[in-house]
């Protein structure tokens, strides 16, 4: 993986976090740019500020659901 390129935005301050109610961070929000081939993906990053779930707790929950799945597939034998 080390011909990936995935950097954040040249004009994206990280040393700052904004505000939830700053809108200039709203219409602008980070983003992640890698090439694949010819093609160049750009993807942007945002929170829900009504959100109940941290970031940690997703993680997590993403991962009991990968292995629940991983599980269930090896049990009927695919």
């Amino acid at each position: 993986m080390e011909n990936e390129n995935m950097n954040m935005t040249p004009d994206i301050d990280t040393a700052s976090v904004p505000a939830p109610e700053d809108t200039t961070a709203q219409e602008n929000p980070p983003a992640l740019i890698k090439k694949i081939g010819g093609m160049t993906y750009i993807v942007r990053v945002h929170f829900s500020i009504t959100s109940k779930e941290t970031f940690s707790d997703k993680v997590k929950r993403l991962l009991r659901n990968e292995v629940r799945q991983l599980m269930e597939q090896e049990a009927a034998g695919e």
